[in-house]
């Protein structure tokens, strides 16, 4: 019997999370792929959290680092930990905002683009994990529930829903 034609066995859940089984699923699979995310991660140099600032600065390009705040749902403090690291290893640049001496512009570098592919690959690799054995149906009604579960908690929190709302900020 090839792994695929395996049934999951059922994790036991504690007495007192027994109201709440989803929540302990999702908070067990959660805690999963965020460390399968950091191994796969190490591998490039990076830590958890550090590839979502450079998502957003491939795809948006440069950023003040409080808008990164804002987008990454992250303080300030763990923002500049992250961007401090990520210049150190020559994937970001910090410049002045010429338009706001307070503020600081990052940027990723073209050594960067490197990096890039890694990233790409590892969650290519990360999302094969995930979603190994479901076929093409099941990994969309994966998403479309994702979809509704998220929904449903930002009504609660109020916050918003996008890249990194309501996870753990980088380096956390």
């Amino acid at each position: 019997m090839s792994d695929a034609d395996k049934k999951p066995t059922s994790i036991p859940v504690p007495e007192t999370a027994h109201g709440g089984r989803t929540s302990h699923a999702i908070f067990r699979v959660a805690r999963l792929h965020r460390m399968l995310a950091g191994q796969l991660l190490r591998q490039a140099g990076l830590h958890p959290g550090q590839e979502m600032v450079m998502m957003h600065l491939w795809d948006c390009g440069p950023q003040r680092q409080a808008d990164l705040c804002g987008v990454l749902d992250t303080d300030s403090a763990t923002m500049t930990r992250t961007v401090q690291r990520l210049e150190r290893a020559g994937f970001v640049r910090r410049t002045p905002d010429p338009h706001d001496g307070r503020a600081t512009i990052v940027e990723p570098t073209v050594a960067s683009q490197a990096l890039r592919r890694e990233v790409e690959r590892t969650w290519r690799e990360l999302e094969e994990a995930t979603v190994e054995g479901l076929d093409e149906r099941e990994r969309a009604e994966v998403l479309r529930v994702l979809g509704v579960l998220e929904c449903n908690l930002v009504k609660r929190t109020g916050r918003s829903s996008g890249p990194g709302a309501g996870a753990p900020g980088p380096d956390d």
